[in-house]
C-alpha cells in the first residue's frame, strides 16, 4: 500500500444513516466504517437500497437523518479526492460530446472556473484512456459507443480525477468481457495505489473473487467485514431471505471453497 494515503480516519464513516424514497422507508439506521486500500462490495436484493445508501453517502438524495464522513470530514470538504461513477443507465449517452472531453471533466474539479484543461490535465486524461484501453475511441461520440466502451469511458473520468476514494454503482451490470477485464484491472491498480473502491454489486458468483470486504444489506445492515468471514450462508439467508433459495447451491458451494482454502493454508 501506498502509505502516503494512510489515514488515521477510515474512508467512509456511515453513523445512524435512514434514508426513505417517496416517503417510503428505505434505508434505517445504517451505521459501519469501511477500511482503506480495499475493494468492498455492498450487496442484497433488489430493493434493498444499495444504490440509495451510495446516492445518500454522495449527497445526491436527502437523509431522513444521520451522518457520513470522508476522511473524517463532510463530502464538501473531500469532493476532489472522492469520485463516483453512477449506473449507465442515468447518463444522457445522446449529449454531443466526445469521448475525450468526457474524461477531462475529472480534471474540472482541480480548475478554476476560468480556467481551461492545461497540458498535463490532457496527459492524465489520455493516460486514463489508455488504462481503460479506450485511447483509440477519444474522439468518438460519446452515443456512438458500445455499452461496455461508455462505463470505460465514465470509469476513465473517475480515474483521471486521481481521488483517493472511488464509489461505483454497479459498474459490471451489463459490460462485455472486455470490459469487465479493464474494470478488474483498474482495482488491482487503484489498490496497488492504496485507494479504496466501494461498489454497488450484483453477482454473487463474483464476490469472493473481486472483492476484500463486504456490506450485506437489505433496508437495514445485516453484517459487514472481511468476504471471508462474512459472506457466509446465514449471513446471505438474512439478507436474501426467501430469494435466496436459487442461490442455496451456489453460496454453499462458495462457502464449502472457502473452508477448503482455509485449511490448505494451515
Amino acid at each position: 500500500m501506498n502509505s502516503s494515503l494512510v489515514s488515521a480516519q477510515p474512508p467512509i464513516r456511515v453513523t445512524n444513516l435512514s434514508m426513505r424514497y417517496h416517503y417510503k422507508p428505505v434505508l434505517t439506521d445504517v451505521s459501519f466504517e469501511i477500511p482503506e486500500g480495499k475493494t468492498i462490495a455492498i450487496i442484497g436484493p433488489n430493493g434493498a437500497g444499495k444504490s440509495t445508501l451510495l446516492k445518500g453517502m454522495m449527497e445526491l438524495e436527502p437523509l431522513i437523518e444521520g451522518q457520513v464522513e470522508f476522511f473524517g470530514q463532510p463530502l464538501a470538504n473531500k469532493r476532489l479526492t472522492t469520485a463516483y461513477v453512477p449506473q449507465r443507465e442515468e447518463i444522457d449517452w445522446d449529449f454531443p460530446i466526445d469521448v475525450m472531453d468526457v474524461v477531462l471533466m475529472g480534471r474540472h474539479g482541480q480548475l478554476k472556473f476560468w480556467q481551461r484543461p492545461s497540458a498535463q490535465d490532457k496527459q492524465i486524461a489520455e493516460q486514463a484512456l489508455k488504462d481503460l484501453k479506450m485511447w483509440e475511441f477519444r474522439d468518438r461520440q460519446i452515443s456512438q459507443l458500445s455499452g461496455g466502451q461508455q462505463q470505460r469511458v465514465f470509469l476513465a473520468r473517475a480515474l483521471a480525477q486521481q481521488a483517493n476514494l472511488y464509489l461505483m454503482d454497479e459498474p459490471f451490470a451489463g459490460v462485455d468481457m472486455a470490459t469487465e477485464k479493464a474494470i478488474i484491472g483498474l482495482f488491482h491498480t487503484l489498490k496497488a495505489q492504496g485507494k479504496t473502491i466501494v461498489c454497488v454489486h450484483h453477482d454473487l458468483n463474483t464476490v469472493d473473487t473481486y472483492f476484500d470486504w463486504v456490506l450485506m444489506i437489505n433496508a437495514r445492515l445485516v453484517a459487514a467485514g472481511p468476504v471471508e468471514t462474512t459472506l457466509t450462508p446465514e449471513n446471505l439467508q438474512k439478507t436474501f431471505g426467501s430469494r435466496l433459495s436459487l442461490l442455496n447451491d451456489l453460496t454453499e458451494t462458495m462457502y464449502r471453497t472457502r473452508l477448503n482454502q482455509a485449511h490448505d493454508h494451515d
